[in-house]
């Protein structure tokens, strides 16, 4: 029941705690490999990772997504992560799950397509060797995104409170700054393109058009084709005695009730997915689960 439990636990995390759950999973799997397999984190990494390449980029065109699975060490992955789940807590505050994977995504994919471009474009670039990791393009969308709808919204950091669009602009000109003076400029330039992906998504809600719509549709298309199937619960062949005279029998009311209960928790789940449960259906589920 234990792979069940994670599973429920899981299921029970926001969208962004999923995303930092799986991005500090794939860390940890890493630096397993490297160290008990003898795999050097290169060698795994070269099938992630975003070439800035345009060539090599065409042989491998799924490094646009999962680049951004990956990072380089634990100050990387400390910091992107905790800064995904303080904006990521005040975004799902204000929207759904979707629209923070819309938001996230597209800055990853523009933030990995800017890094992409630039290499290949200006003759400066052309002699570093660099190629791209880590979530910092999507979680810059996500942090714009929430500096730009809601600007004047204040936080707490530490003993002061600042106005979100305060934030985003300190953001955006450390970024610019660093790209001008500083290294990592690959990742300097993915910051920058998921940051205008997350200003430009927000300007354009608050004049009332969404333009994740497309990315959406195309999101659920393919959780359609990958979406498994609930097993159903196996037939079952009940016998019962018939009643006498005096109407007495030895019918198990309390358990076929628990199985219809259960076999329409599965039929919600099929037709509308795990998330539609309520807390009551979710937990009587779980209980169910450990019962049998």
């Amino acid at each position: 029941m234990a792979n069940g439990g994670l599973q429920y636990y899981f299921a029970r995390l926001s969208v962004s705690e999923k995303l930092i759950a799986i991005n500090v999973g794939i860390f940890i799997l890493v630096g397993i490999s490297a160290a008990l397999l003898g795999l050097s984190a290169d060698s795994v990494l070269s099938w992630f990772e975003l070439p800035k390449d345009f060539f090599s980029f065409l042989g491998k065109p799924w490094t646009l997504i999962t680049y951004s699975f990956f990072h380089a060490g634990i100050g990387h992955i400390f910091w992107n992560m905790l800064i995904l789940y303080f904006s990521g807590r005040i975004f799902l505050n204000l929207f759904d799950d979707q629209r923070f994977l819309n938001v996230y995504f597209l800055g990853v994919i523009l933030g990995g397509l800017v890094f992409l471009l630039s290499y290949n474009i200006f003759p400066t670039l052309l002699a570093i060797n660099s190629s791209l990791i880590g979530a910092s393009a999507g979680i810059t969308a996500v942090l714009i995104f929430i500096c730009a709808y809601i600007p004047n919204q204040e936080v707490r950091i530490i003993l002061f409170n600042v106005k979100l669009w305060h934030i985003g602009a300190f953001v955006v000109l450390v970024d610019l700054v660093q790209l001008a003076y500083g290294g990592n400029i690959g990742g300097r330039l993915a910051h920058l393109g998921g940051a205008f992906l997350g200003y430009i998504y927000a300007r354009q809600l608050l004049n009332g058009k969404d333009i994740g719509e497309g990315f959406s549709r195309l999101w659920k298309g393919i959780a359609t084709i990958f979406k498994a199937k609930p097993k159903k619960p196996p037939l079952k062949t009940v016998y019962r005695k018939k009643r006498t005279g005096s109407g007495k029998g030895t019918i198990n009311y309390d358990k076929e009730t628990r199985q219809r209960k259960i076999d329409a928790i599965l039929d919600k789940i099929s037709k509308s997915g795990y998330e539609s449960l309520s807390k009551e259906e979710k937990d009587f589920l779980f209980k169910a689960g450990k019962e049998d």
